[in-house]
């Protein structure tokens, strides 16, 4: 679990900090979003060619 801070403001001369709780990714999350990354890279190479 991780803290991750979402804002921060003043109020009253104070400085306050809005925070989130997240969880990490898993490895085979990190893999599929990789895979997901390489094709869309993949199409737009593919499109950039083709208009050319």
């Amino acid at each position: 679990m991780t803290l991750i801070p979402l804002s921060i403001y003043f109020k009253k001369g104070r400085a306050k900090v809005e925070i989130g709780l997240a969880k990490g990714k898993r490895l085979y999350d990190k893999r599929r979003k990789l895979r997901e990354k390489a094709v869309e890279q993949e199409v737009k190479r593919i499109l950039k060619e083709n208009s050319r």
